[in-house]
């Protein structure tokens, strides 16, 4: 009979090379999505509920080699507005717009003077928000140009729901106490991504939940 602690080993290396599968297609949005709006810079957050912060998950441009794993609070700025308010924003000047926090646009080492963001949402729940800084001058209206950063934003966001779900899975196994089906269950459903990521994304997150309400 297969040990556990194998199957624990097993599983772990599927959720990591899930995890840099859709790191990869993160990067690949923000860069397509910078190179489409001709804009300085690109970014994608992952909400972190628990510390209440937006975390750098993928930049392509200005920040490209030092952002990613930064973070900064989830009530602050433009990305905090839209985190909340749940709908998309584009502000051709950030001086003008109280909600700019120019504070902490500076520690990133790029201060934008233009900017349009969209949040991630699974369901009804905000998990991030994507941003493009400074997009060039554009004959689209900005109700078109938030219409098509949306739809970039809801690619990112499959891609961002599992990446979470798979880190919480990872914290869930390095707790210990956990049973062989359950393992086994996240296995074949990691196993499915490849065909449909979004289904697979909430089957995973289905799983997850009920592991966490086992017994301890």
């Amino acid at each position: 009979m297969t040990d556990n602690r194998d199957v624990v080993a097993v599983v772990s290396a599927l959720l990591g090379e899930a995890e840099r599968d859709h790191q990869e297609l993160l990067h690949s949005v923000v860069t397509v999505a910078r190179a489409l709006f001709g804009a300085a810079a690109a970014s994608v957050f992952l909400l972190d509920d628990q510390a209440e912060e937006l975390v750098f998950e993928a930049v392509s441009g200005e920040g490209e080699g030092h952002l990613v794993g930064e973070r900064f609070p989830a009530s602050r700025g433009i990305a905090g507005w839209v985190l909340v308010a749940q709908e998309p924003l584009v502000v051709a000047d950030l001086a003008t717009n109280p909600a700019f926090a120019r504070d902490l646009a500076e520690t990133t080492g790029y201060v934008p003077s233009s900017l349009m963001a969209a949040p991630l949402l699974r369901g009804e729940e905000p998990i991030g928000v994507m941003e493009v800084l400074d997009p060039a001058p554009s004959t689209v209206s900005p109700l078109g140009a938030a219409d098509l950063l949306t739809l970039f934003a809801a690619q990112a966001a499959v891609a961002l729901g599992v990446v979470q779900h798979n880190r919480k899975a990872h914290a869930l196994l390095s707790q210990g106490g956990t049973e062989l089906s359950d393992l086994a269950e996240v296995a074949r459903l990691l196993d499915s991504l490849g065909a449909d990521r979004r289904q697979a994304g909430l089957h995973l997150l289905d799983s997850v939940h009920r592991l966490l309400s086992l017994p301890g």
